[in-house]
């Protein structure tokens, strides 16, 4: 079953995700562009959460597809 991280393996994260070791894939990640404060930023929510996060964003797409006009 899925959890919300505790207090201490949020902080842990967190200190991974924005000082990465230097030469690891997180900092090479980091460099490819990927927004590590986003990933923070989601490990703060809940499973559920996420979830819902994600059928919203996912309800606005459909919602929007096929909406634009072609040139």
């Amino acid at each position: 079953m899925l959890r919300a991280l505790t207090p201490e393996e949020l902080s842990r994260a967190e200190q991974r995700l924005l000082h990465p070791a230097r030469g690891s894939r997180i900092e090479a990640a980091g460099r490819y562009g990927i927004d590590l404060t986003l990933l923070v930023e989601q490990l703060k929510l809940s499973p559920a959460e996420r979830g819902r996060k994600l059928e919203a964003a996912a309800t606005a797409l459909a919602g929007v597809r096929g909406v634009a006009m072609p040139w």
